[in-house]
């Protein structure tokens, strides 16, 4: 009879074992750690945006006690619902400016920025009978400034032998919001283009010589599907999701590449001491590099009250910037360089929860 029931109560302890070490995030070695609990809220880029979707929902999954509600609104966005202190965390394709950071309570002393991934900006388009697209850096600057309007130009003529080009216009479409896709796809203009730096410059949010505005990487996707002969920039993952056409971008070495986690990864290695002051990947050499390239980020504060919740927002981050990579590698994000790791894991050992280091 006693071991009748022995035998019958051992399930159950090893269901509250089990059950005791998901919720203390133990992985089946080692002793428990509590990874803190709570539904927390962010907002901001839309770029990393599919990521964030697969990668939070498969963190929740792990540890129930943690849920969490992002809001892809635009870098701009998230940067001004993290300065009023509307969210657990925000998010941009840019880290912040000196001026940015001075709006935040407590000012840059309060906060700190965390790379989390590193994508790509591929150049679409809609253009019936065309399946390959050759452009070079001027050439889209042109675009995008208003001197080329038409899709049989000489100049895109001269990149594309062989190819039947119609004279249709060219509908430029761009992004109507504070954008850090914008950002980067400027600074790569800027970069080849020395009109583009003089009059239209890089930055989030600019006065587009031409062209029609949409709201965020969806929004930009859906225009350029539905509008015969436009051209856009978009997130590679937006590309992938909605089976867009994307041209072949001259790089900096002259040859022509689409966007792809692997040009991703070569444009990366050649900046290796990135910061949030120093992170512009855009025209870096390379054979393979592709020549929009952007690291994307989130901003935590360095103090969160609510310790069970601090704890939260770092240890989903710790996940996502190294287990969770493999989340954005499947969905045409690139993992994180080495050093860009270390950056991220380092950052995060800044934050207290409660009035304690969370990390150590």
């Amino acid at each position: 009879m006693f071991a009748g029931r022995r035998l019958r109560r051992a399930p159950l302890v090893g269901i509250a074992a089990a059950m005791f070490a998901a919720a203390c995030g133990n992985t089946g070695t080692g002793s428990p750690v509590d990874v803190g609990s709570g539904s927390l809220t962010g907002a901001g880029a839309t770029f990393p945006a599919p990521f964030y979707t697969k990668a939070f929902f498969d963190y929740a999954a792990k540890y129930p006690q943690v849920t969490v509600n992002y809001q892809a609104i635009g870098s701009g966005g998230g940067i001004s619902a993290f300065q009023k202190g509307t969210v657990d965390f925000g998010a941009s394709d840019v880290p912040m400016s000196a001026a940015d950071q001075a709006k935040v309570p407590g000012g840059a002393a309060a906060m700190v920025q965390v790379p989390t991934t590193l994508g790509v900006i591929a150049v679409t388009y809609n253009l019936s009978g065309v399946s390959k697209l050759q452009l070079d850096g001027p050439t889209l600057a042109n675009i995008y400034l208003g001197h080329i309007s038409k899709w049989n130009d000489p100049a895109i003529a001269a990149l594309n032998s062989g190819v039947t080009l119609p004279s249709s216009a060219i509908q430029v479409v761009h992004r109507a919001d504070s954008s850090g896709t914008t950002y980067h796809f400027t600074d790569y203009l800027a970069k080849v283009s020395d009109e583009w730096k003089s009059k239209v410059g890089v930055a989030k949010a600019v006065s587009w010589p031409v062209g029609i505005g949409s709201a965020q990487n969806a929004g930009v996707a859906q225009s350029v599907t539905s509008t015969a002969g436009a051209i856009g920039y978009n997130e590679l993952a937006y590309v992938v999701q909605a089976n867009m056409s994307q041209a072949y971008l001259k790089n900096a070495d002259g040859n022509f590449v689409q966007a792809s986690v692997a040009g991703a990864t070569a444009a990366a290695s050649h900046n290796t001491s990135v910061s949030p002051t120093n992170f512009s990947i855009t025209n870096e050499p390379g054979a393979t590099s592709y020549p929009i390239t952007a690291f994307s980020w989130v901003f935590l504060y360095t103090a969160y009250t609510d310790p069970a919740k601090g704890r939260a927002v770092v240890y989903l981050f710790k996940w996502l910037v190294t287990d969770g990579q493999s989340d954005g590698t499947s969905l045409q994000y690139a993992a994180l360089p080495t050093a860009v790791q270390n950056l991220a894991l380092t950052s995060l050992k800044t934050v207290q929860a409660g009035g304690k280091a969370v990390l150590t």
